[in-house]
């Protein structure tokens, strides 16, 4: 396999080649990468400006240019070794690049020293009007707080529902045993006097069928209805 060389055809030095791998492994590892010139902050101010990247999940590193270059030759998106002029230094971003870019824009806005030239996110190349713009998004604690917010609203509105439902079947039921003793009187009437119409409709109808068996008995006399005829006449 042949050996990379430099530009005056000598071998690189085993700690460049360390340095590459380091930056092309966390270029691979970072779900974004913001370019930054840092020229004007001493020491306490880059201080300080690490420490507010490592409180949003991102590493601020400074390498030479020439050997972020050698590690993103391959892979980088079009125009992304442009951003490599000047004292240059990396942020790379872990999961949450909105909360980097915040920190990066609210310290600029106080250190006129840092300035914000670009980056790549997720393989797309930001300018540096972007990378502000990346700052205006809910961080992933913003989001995550959102989304409990909107899951628990609907589960509270459940609940409610749920004992105002609980509420009105409960009042009903005490409503129907409350009704239940009064309903049986009225009921026992109704029924008493069904019989009673029922027992004075067999009486009535008694009679026509009394007659009906007496036109039919074969015994009856049809005489006594002519004999009394001609008595009359």
């Amino acid at each position: 396999m042949a050996t990379a060389t430099t530009a005056d055809g000598r071998a690189p030095r085993a700690d460049k080649v360390a340095v590459v791998d380091e930056v092309r492994q966390r270029f691979n590892d970072a779900e974004a990468v913001l370019f930054t010139e840092y020229r004007g902050l001493d020491v306490a101010e880059m201080a300080d400006l690490r420490g507010r990247l490592i409180d949003a999940d991102c590493r601020y590193k400074i390498y030479k240019n020439t050997l972020v270059r050698r590690a993103l030759s391959a892979d980088a998106p079009a125009g992304t070794l442009d951003l490599l002029l000047g004292p240059t230094a990396l942020a790379f971003c872990g999961k949450d690049p909105s909360a980097a870019a915040k920190a990066l824009r609210t310290f600029a806005a106080e250190h006129d020293a840092l300035i914000i030239k670009g980056g790549v996110l997720t393989g797309t190349l930001l300018s540096d009007a972007q990378v502000r713009e990346l700052a205006d998004l809910p961080s992933r604690d913003e989001l995550m707080a959102q989304m409990l917010g909107a899951f628990a609203a609907p589960l509270g509105a459940l609940a409610s529902m749920m004992n105002n439902l609980i509420g009105e079947v409960s009042g009903l039921l005490q409503a129907l045993a409350d009704k239940t003793p009064d309903s049986l009187a009225p009921a026992d009437e109704t029924v008493a006097q069904t019989d009673q119409a029922d027992a004075s409709t067999a009486a009535a109808d008694s009679t026509p069928e009394a007659e009906d068996a007496q036109a039919d008995d074969p015994n009856s006399d049809p005489s006594d209805d002519s004999t009394n005829t001609e008595n009359n006449q």
